[in-house]
C-alpha cells in the first residue's frame, strides 16, 4: 500500500499493490494498521455504502455536520468517476480549495477524505459502481452540502453541462461563501 498526500491537508490517495495473473487479480483494499502508521489518521470505519449511477450523474457536494461528520474512503469498483473533495474546515490552510482525481476500476485508486470536507463525484463512463467507507454513521438531520457549480470553487467536472444529471436536493444546496452548508 502506498499513500500520497493530495494538495489538501489530511486528504490522501491510496494505491494498493495489485497482483495479477491469468486468473485475474488480488489486492488488499484497506489495512487499518498500515493506514494509521502511514498517515497518523484514524482508519476505523463503521459503515460501507455502494451506489450505482449512469453517465452524467453528479452526486454532491455532500457532507455530514457536527458530531455526525464523516471521514470517507472512496473508490470506483466498476466504471470511471471524477471524484472531488472540498476542504470546508474553517481553520484549515486549504479551506475552500478542492482536489479531483479520476477513480476507475482499472487504476483501483482510493481517496481518503477526512471529516470537515464536502465530497462529490460524477460518472464519466456508461455506468459506475462507487464504494465509500465511512467512519461515522449517517444522520439525516446532519446533512449538508455545497452547490456543485459554486462560482468560487469553479470545479471542472469534465462533463458537458447538458449531460449533467442532478437530484433535486443537489440543485438547491448553498454556496461555499454563505458558510451555511
Amino acid at each position: 500500500m502506498e499513500i500520497r498526500l493530495t494538495t489538501l491537508e489530511d486528504c490522501y490517495i491510496i494505491e494498493s499493490t495489485v497482483y495479477e495473473d491469468e486468473r485475474g487479480y488480488f489486492y488488499e483494499k484497506f489495512n487499518q494498521k498500515k493506514f494509521e502508521d502511514l498517515t497518523g489518521m484514524n482508519g476505523h470505519f463503521v459503515q460501507d455504502n455502494v451506489s450505482k449511477s449512469v453517465y452524467g450523474v453528479l452526486r454532491g457536494l455532500h457532507l455530514q455536520k457536527g458530531d455526525h461528520a464523516q471521514a470517507k474512503l472512496v473508490s470506483c469498483l466498476e466504471g470511471k468517476v471524477l471524484d472531488v473533495a472540498v476542504d470546508v474546515r474553517e481553520n484549515s490552510p486549504t479551506f475552500g480549495k478542492w482536489f479531483s482525481i479520476e477513480l476507475t476500476e482499472e487504476n483501483k485508486l482510493q481517496l481518503y477524505i477526512p471529516r470537515g470536507f464536502a465530497h462529490g463525484f460524477c460518472v464519466l463512463s456508461d455506468t459506475a459502481v462507487f464504494s465509500y467507507k465511512c467512519d461515522n454513521f449517517y444522520n439525516k438531520a446532519s446533512e449538508g452540502g455545497i452547490i456543485w457549480n459554486d462560482n468560487d470553487l469553479n470545479i471542472d467536472w469534465q462533463l458537458p453541462l447538458e449531460d449533467i444529471i442532478l437530484s433535486e436536493k443537489d440543485t438547491v444546496l448553498p454556496s461555499l461563501s454563505s458558510r451555511n452548508f
